[in-house]
């Protein structure tokens, strides 16, 4: 006969059933601080490829490599007898037979230096993400639908490198002094593009994914919207920049607010067939650059003020953050033209471009995942 248990008698403990956690806590959760931590380091680099990329303009460097060896164009020329090769291989194309026919070795030399450099970071930055991402992949270290993600930064950066040989490529033939400037547009759209990516997988990977999961409740989608429609009509503002910078658009027209003494600069219409002159005509690319401002400059101030009614204060001071730098932006583009797109000047002024694009995404980013607060905000 079994023998009764007693009323208020202790059971064993090690009987009771295991707690079972949601689906977001059984979820490969993967390095995320050290795939964060890589990211960022992907992002200095290529802010620090578009300084360089910049320089490279600014300095007519661009051309004075005329072949792709994505390998073996790794090495420098070693010799006097490898840079004299490199000379030859230069003068043989416009930009040295119609402008630079005056330059040395020596001179060729200090070009030479900035696009291998600037085609030298492309490489570092291929290999930073090749070795990170086969690392977390190999240690199984990716969270669970971060792989398509990591996998996109890197297929951005094989197109990148492609379009990148695609413009140096306009400017090795016919009558052209320098790359194509719709060409040089899209290489460095693509570089803001890639950085885009990264800045917002940087920002998601700061917080856990329970956390986003919940802020996302609380979305502000009016703000967010306007945080969507600014960060692209920024996007569109560089891109115009990318066009002024080719055909050195910024040194045609220095006085402000005025172009040439008139609203609109002198012959805005002046090549043929017409819509040349929207790619090659620096003083219709500058008035269009300057309009382009002043409507971005209109729009941030309304999507400030949309800002200021934001209850996530968080969100609100992002906003204000970002509307700070195009105020600024604004200011330092007006201060390049009038002192003639000067070297140091007109390099602020790309990387304040940066800042700018990255901190509208970041409004972007707190309007579509709020910070939590209290009550009384």
């Amino acid at each position: 006969m079994a023998e009764k248990r007693k009323l208020f008698e202790e059971v064993q403990t090690d009987t009771r059933p295991e707690v079972q956690t949601g689906g977001i806590d059984r979820a490969k959760r993967g390095a995320r601080g050290a795939i964060r931590i890589w990211l960022m380091v992907l992002f200095a680099l290529v802010v620090v490829m578009i300084a360089v990329g910049g320089l490279t303009r600014l300095t007519d460097s661009g051309l004075s490599i005329t072949e792709w060896k994505p390998l073996t164009g790794a090495l420098p020329p070693m010799n006097e007898a490898d840079w004299q090769a490199e000379f030859e291989l230069y003068q043989q194309i416009p930009q040295f037979q119609l402008q630079n026919a005056w330059m040395e070795l020596q001179d060729f030399k200090q070009i030479y230096w900035w696009e291998w450099g600037h085609r030298q970071l492309g490489r570092v930055i291929g290999l930073v993400w090749a070795l990170g991402f086969v690392g977390f992949l190999a240690f199984r270290k990716i969270p669970t639908g971060w792989t398509g993600r990591l996998v996109w930064i890197g297929a951005l950066g094989g197109i990148q490198g492609a379009i990148g040989w695609w413009m140096v490529s306009s400017g090795l033939e016919g009558t052209m002094l320098s790359v194509a400037s719709y060409r040089l547009a899209v290489h460095l759209g693509l570089a803001f593009v890639i950085l885009g990516f990264i800045a917002w997988y940087v920002l998601l990977l700061g917080r856990p994914e329970r956390d986003l999961m919940q802020a996302r409740r609380s979305r502000d989608a009016k703000l967010f919207s306007l945080g969507t429609g600014w960060m692209h009509f920024a996007f569109l503002q560089i891109v115009i920049g990318a066009l002024v910078a080719g055909i050195d658009a910024g040194r045609s027209y220095t006085d402000w607010p005025t172009m040439g003494g008139g609203f609109l600069p002198p012959d805005p219409l002046m090549l043929e067939p017409a819509w040349r002159n929207f790619l090659e005509n620096p003083g219709l690319v500058q008035f269009i650059h300057r309009m382009t401002g002043y409507l971005l400059l209109a729009f941030g101030i309304m999507v400030f003020l949309k800002s200021r009614r934001a209850a996530n204060r968080v969100t609100a001071g992002a906003f204000l953050v970002a509307f700070i730098a195009l105020v600024g932006q604004i200011a330092l583009g007006i201060y390049t033209v009038i002192s003639a797109a000067q070297l140091h000047v007109a390099l602020t002024h790309q990387l304040l471009a940066v800042a700018l694009f990255v901190l509208i995404l970041r409004a972007r980013f707190h309007a579509a995942y709020p910070v939590p607060q209290s009550v009384r905000g």
